[in-house]
């Protein structure tokens, strides 16, 4: 191994635990502007025979919304992998997707206390793949932020970022089954995640986040969000046009820093079942349900139904489960994937894709156990190659928590969690590894040289 090649990768890996800042922007103005580009594209899709989009148009100011976002790049690629490695199941085969994420290794860069840019590396990009980088970084910013002000908004509960698409396959089918075309627009626009506030036997609050990313000007970020608000307007949870959702773009200029715009539509739903429906069991498997893509719409005293994705209150119980399972699938991918999320995916979320233990660019999965940070992890490595340099990541879930999973039980892996959730450490270093990041559901990602 060169040495200067070894100086180079060494000093490329202390940098993704330099803690940064990201710019939070939200205001009246920016509700305006994005209103403003709405009307435009409505106005555009009805001179070309279109008609207007259906939308949330209730978004707002975020009330107490942080100046900034403080995190590391390890941080952020710690949560673009999370959210693939149960949402991308199909030809990518989930837990190489989620690997996938380390290609933002290098595009990343800010200088302890700094705020967060792109690197040389990350500027240095072929057109056709700034779309796929700038969804994937947004969407990493876009769950961290929603966390963290969730979190903030109900301190005494855990807080967990779904992956939409993924939990909405236990109930309804996404595509055009038939090959006749494509289905109505309003089922094919949808909100990214679900964030959902829960403590164990309690009603889960659930909020919607519908998530963009741009590497142009901030005059994209308000079009990209008027095009948000049709994405959270086509899942509603209770009646029509009341579950609260947060609209959140991601604006990565070349030079200069980037920054988080969101807005919201306050409120909660939180899902207690009607009548004498009992408290969900999450231990519960699921099967394949095939329900109509409709959403009830009452206006100016008159019933209609409209394409969309609803959750009503008799279906409260049963979406819960949905929630921690889905949940559950993220989790064990991230360790490995196989048999262990198999179990908890239906068939249309991609049971099948985890069924057996054989998945792209690795060949052995949950072989892996490292003790950080006094706490034993249980995951699968990777090793490639940085710069002509071998490096070693890992990821994992606290063992004590992956053995729940394994077993099936997610009652006690929520239990569990939950009582640990103000106990994590923080430091983004740990002991022979450059770079860590433990985030409150019990995962670890962490990356170092692999000594020859």
């Amino acid at each position: 191994m060169n040495k200067d090649e070894s100086k180079a990768v060494t000093e490329i890996l202390h940098e993704l635990s330099n803690t940064s800042h990201v710019q939070v922007r939200s205001s009246t103005e920016l509700a305006a502007h994005v209103s403003e580009a709405a009307e435009d594209e409505d106005e555009k899709r009805t001179d070309n025979g279109q008609g207007p989009l259906r939308r949330r148009t209730d978004y707002r100011a975020v009330r107490n919304a942080p100046r900034s976002l403080t995190l590391t790049p390890w941080q952020i690629i710690h949560a673009i992998g999370l959210g693939a490695a149960s949402a991308r199941q199909g030809a990518g085969r989930g837990l190489a997707e989620h690997w996938g994420s380390l290609r933002y290794i290098q595009a990343l860069e800010g200088s302890q206390g700094n705020y967060l840019q792109l690197s040389s590396e990350g500027r240095d990009l072929l057109r056709f793949y700034k779309a796929t980088q700038s969804g994937e970084i947004g969407t990493g910013f876009a769950s961290l932020l929603a966390e963290k002000l969730v979190r903030s908004r109900y301190p005494d509960h855990s807080v967990s970022v779904i992956p939409a698409d993924v939990a909405l396959k236990a109930g309804w089918a996404l595509r055009s089954t038939s090959g006749t075309g494509a289905r109505p627009e309003p089922l094919q626009r949808r909100p990214h995640f679900f964030v959902e506030a829960w403590q164990p036997g309690q009603p889960s609050k659930i909020l919607l986040v519908s998530s963009k990313g741009t590497h142009s000007s901030v005059q994209q970020v308000h079009k990209q969000l008027s095009t948000a608000s049709a994405h959270v307007e086509s899942v509603h949870i209770g009646p029509y046009g009341t579950v609260p959702y947060l609209l959140i773009g991601t604006e990565i200029p070349k030079k200069e820093s980037l920054a988080l715009h969101i807005l919201e539509a306050p409120g909660t739903t939180a899902l207690r079942p009607s009548g004498k429906a009992s408290e969900a069991d999450l231990d519960l498997t699921l099967d394949q349900e095939n329900r109509v893509a409709d959403v009830v719409r009452h206006a100016e005293r008159e019933r209609t139904t409209i394409p969309g994705f609803q959750v009503l209150p008799e279906s409260f119980a049963w979406f819960s489960i949905v929630l921690a399972r889905t949940e559950a699938a993220t989790l064990t991918a991230f360790t490995g994937g196989g048999k262990p999320t198999a179990q908890y995916l239906t068939k249309d979320q991609g049971r099948r894709h985890f069924q057996h233990d054989v998945h792209a660019n690795t060949d052995r999965l949950r072989d892996a156990e490292h003790r950080i940070h006094d706490i034993d992890f249980l995951g699968t490595d990777h090793v490639y190659r940085l710069n002509g340099t071998r490096v070693e990541a890992f990821s994992g879930l606290k063992k004590s928590l992956y053995t729940h999973l394994h077993h099936g039980r997610v009652n006690e892996y929520r239990r569990e969690v939950h009582e640990l959730r103000d106990q994590w450490p923080g430091g983004s270093t740990a002991k022979q590894w450059s770079a860590v990041s433990i985030r409150a559901d019990g995962t670890v990602l962490a990356i170092r040289l692999q000594e020859e």
